[in-house]
C-alpha cells in the first residue's frame, strides 16, 4: 500500500474544477483508463513524475494512488511502480442526470429514487425526507453506543435479535391487539427481509402468491425473484375485492397473500373489520397463509384493526419496520409469528445472513426506550396530516384527483385528467429532474395506467406540480 506523507483531502482543485486535488488526479487517471488511454497492465506514470506533470504535491498523488488501489482500478508492485489492473472494473460514469432510457417497471420508481442527486425532486419515492427524521435523536444514541462494551460494537447479534427490544416490540404490537411473547419474534434488518425469509420459508419455485392490485412494486420483484406465480386480486377502500379474492382462492389456490392491512402502499386504504373478517374465513378455508406487511403502523393516529390480532397469529405473520419512520440507514425490522415458524425462520436467517444487526438494534432501542421516538412520531403524524392537504389541494387544482381521502401516512393516489398514461407522464417530468410513480408500476394486471402515487411528505416544491402541469398539457 502507498504510504501517505500528509492529508490532502481538503485541497482544492483547480479553478473551474468540483471537488479535491486528490479528487481530481483520481479522476483523471479514471478517465484515461475508461477511454482505453491506459489499457489493462500499462505502467502508470510515477509519483514525482505525475505530481510534476499535474502540478500537484506529491503527497496528493500518493493519496490519489492509494485509493485508486483501494478501488481496484490499479495495483503496486514491490520496486517496479503502479498498474493498470489486469482485468478492467466496470466502467463508472458520473451520471450528469436522471436514466431516461429505462423501462418502467416494478424497479423504475426505485432506481430513479436512488440514484437521484440532491437536484432531483422525487414525490414519487416512498420514503420521507432526511429533515422530518429524528437526526439528533440519532446522533445522541450512536454516542451512547460508541461508549457501549466491546461486544456491541463487534459481535453477531443472537439468532433471534436483541431480547430488550423484542419485549419492547411486544409491548408495542399488544396496544394493536397483537398478542405475541417476545419468542415469538425475530429481528430482520428490514421488512424486505422478512418477506424474503418467509418466501423461503413458505413457498416453492411455481407456488402461487397472491397479491393487491395495486400493490407495493417490490412484492412484484421479490416473488419474481423467488419464481412465484403472482396473481392480483382488485383492491377497494375498504380493503381487497372480497368476491374476486374468493374467486382467486378457488381457482389459483395460492400458498400465500401479502398485503398492507393498514395505510396501504399505494392506495391509503385501511381494512375495514368485516372486510378483515371475512378474508380469514377464506383464508382458514382455504389453508391460506398472511404476511401482514405493518411497515406504516406508528402513522396510524389511531389503530385500526390488524389482521394478526384477529387471528391471533394461527395463520397470519406481521412484519414491521422503522425504516420509514426513523431511519433508512439503520437497517432494523421485525418478524412475528408461530413458535414453530420463527425457529424454522432463525435457520433461514443464520443461513443467509448469520447474524443480525446489533448495532442498529441497540440505536434503535436507545431511541425508543428515552421517549424520543413517541415525540417525534407525534410530529411526524402532524406534519403528514398537513401535507396531505396541501398537496390534494395542489394537485386538485390541476385535474389530479384522490382516489379516497386517507385516513393517515404518506400516500395519496391519483387519478390524472382525461385518458393520460401516467408513465408518459413520468418520463417527461423525470426530463426535468421530477421522479414521479406511475400507477402501472404497482398494477400486476397493467390496469393502473391512468393512475399516480404521490409521497405527500416529498410533494412541498411548488416546481413538482409546475413540472406535472405542464407535462399533462403536452400529452
Amino acid at each position: 500500500m502507498v504510504m501517505r506523507a500528509v492529508q490532502n483531502e481538503d485541497e482544492a482543485a483547480p479553478e473551474g474544477r468540483g471537488g479535491t486535488l486528490v479528487e481530481h488526479v483520481m479522476g483523471t487517471i479514471r478517465q484515461r483508463i475508461s477511454s482505453r488511454a491506459l489499457l489493462p497492465g500499462a505502467k502508470l506514470p510515477s509519483i514525482r513524475r505525475l505530481a510534476e506533470t499535474m502540478r500537484v504535491s506529491k503527497s496528493t498523488v500518493v493519496e490519489a494512488y492509494d485509493r485508486l488501489i483501494a478501488e481496484g482500478a490499479i495495483t503496486s508492485r514491490r520496486g517496479s511502480g503502479f498498474f493498470v489492473t489486469s482485468q478492467p472494473t466496470p466502467l463508472s460514469l458520473v451520471e450528469i442526470g436522471p436514466r431516461l432510457d429505462r423501462s418502467v417497471d416494478p424497479f423504475w420508481v426505485s432506481r430513479q429514487s436512488l440514484e437521484a442527486g440532491d437536484g432531483i425532486l422525487k414525490p414519487g419515492c416512498g420514503w420521507l425526507p432526511a429533515s422530518w427524521m429524528p437526526e439528533a435523536a440519532i446522533r445522541r444514541a450512536l454516542r451512547r453506543l460508541a461508549r457501549s462494551d466491546d461486544a456491541t460494537l463487534t459481535d453477531y447479534g443472537t439468532p433471534l435479535g436483541l431480547a430488550p427490544l423484542r419485549r419492547l416490540l411486544a409491548r408495542r404490537m399488544g396496544e394493536h391487539g397483537i398478542e405475541a411473547a417476545p419468542d415469538q419474534i425475530m429481528l430482520t434488518e428490514s421488512g424486505t427481509q422478512a418477506i424474503d425469509l418467509l418466501c423461503r420459508l413458505l413457498i416453492e419455485p411455481g407456488d402461487t402468491v397472491a397479491v393487491d392490485d395495486p400493490c407495493y412494486f417490490n412484492f412484484h420483484a421479490l416473488l419474481r425473484a423467488h419464481r412465484a406465480k403472482i396473481v392480483g386480486v382488485p383492491y377497494t377502500p375498504s380493503g381487497p375485492d372480497m368476491e374476486a379474492f374468493g374467486r382467486t382462492l378457488a381457482e389459483h389456490k395460492p400458498r400465500l397473500y401479502i398485503t398492507n392491512s393498514a395505510l396501504h402502499n399505494p392506495t391509503g386504504a385501511t381494512f375495514s373489520p368485516l372486510a378483515a373478517h371475512r378474508l380469514l374465513k377464506l383464508a382458514e378455508e382455504h389453508d391460506l397463509t398472511v404476511v401482514e406487511d405493518d411497515i406504516f403502523s406508528d402513522f396510524e393516529y389511531e389503530p385500526s384493526p390488524r389482521l394478526a390480532a384477529f387471528d391471533g397469529l394461527e395463520r397470519v405473520v406481521h412484519i414491521g419496520s422503522f425504516s420509514k419512520t426513523l431511519s433508512a440507514s439503520v437497517r432494523c425490522g421485525y418478524v412475528t409469528a408461530r413458535r414453530d415458524w420463527i425457529e424454522r425462520l432463525v435457520d433461514l436467517k443464520i443461513a443467509t445472513s448469520f447474524g443480525g444487526g446489533h448495532m442498529s438494534s441497540q440505536l434503535v432501542l436507545a431511541i425508543l426506550q428515552d421517549g424520543t421516538y413517541r415525540k417525534h412520531i407525534d410530529g411526524l403524524r402532524a406534519s403528514l396530516s398537513r401535507a396531505m392537504a396541501l398537496t390534494r389541494a395542489r394537485l386538485e387544482s390541476i385535474g389530479v384527483t384522490p382516489w379516497i381521502e386517507p385516513r393517515a401516512g404518506m400516500f395519496l393516489w391519483c387519478r390524472l385528467p382525461g385518458a393520460l398514461d401516467a408513465a408518459d407522464i413520468a418520463r417527461s417530468a423525470l426530463a426535468e429532474g421530477v421522479v414521479l410513480a406511475p400507477g402501472n408500476v404497482f398494477s400486476l394486471s397493467q390496469s393502473a395506467r391512468n393512475y399516480m402515487r404521490f409521497n405527500v411528505a416529498q410533494s412541498s416544491d411548488p416546481r413538482i406540480y409546475t413540472v406535472l402541469e405542464a407535462a399533462i398539457g403536452k400529452q
